[in-house]
């Protein structure tokens, strides 16, 4: 039986002053493509968790981060593949974020992000954020 490929993923949950939470949408050809999704990508090899947050989020979103902390770690599969995804709260950042590769991006309050269609791996995040907004 064959492995399955296994993806290490570091991933941005991007909050602004008001609270409210980045995303991008993924394009129609990719995995789980024409869903919204918080922005990141791969770690390469060789390269450390941080390092790779922040050149993801340049590369995808034009931002430079300055500040983040660990906010939950998960492991999601799909029937082709394993993804490890690394997430981290962004509080402070540099730029203003906007599509780097032509995908759209918005700013959604932490309590409509229900209202959104999200890649598999990433329902944990959304309960795990709302969880949080009933909190207060």
């Amino acid at each position: 039986m064959e492995e399955k490929k296994r993806v290490w993923v570091a991933v941005g949950v991007i909050e602004n002053e008001r609270g409210d939470i980045l995303l991008a949408k993924r394009s129609a050809d990719r995995h789980q493509g024409d869903r919204w999704e918080f922005p990141g990508g791969k770690v390469e090899s060789g390269e450390d968790l941080l390092t790779a947050l922040d050149r993801e989020l340049w590369e995808e979103i034009g931002i430079r981060v300055l500040d983040c902390i660990p906010f939950m770690e998960l492991c999601h599969d799909y029937p082709e593949k394993s993804v490890l995804l690394d997430i981290w709260k962004v509080t402070r950042f540099e730029g203003e974020p906007y599509g780097r590769e032509g995908q759209e991006c918005c700013w959604v309050p932490l309590a409509r992000l229900h209202e959104y269609h999200f890649p598999d791996a990433n329902a944990p995040i959304v309960s795990r954020l709302q969880q949080g907004l009933h909190r207060r």
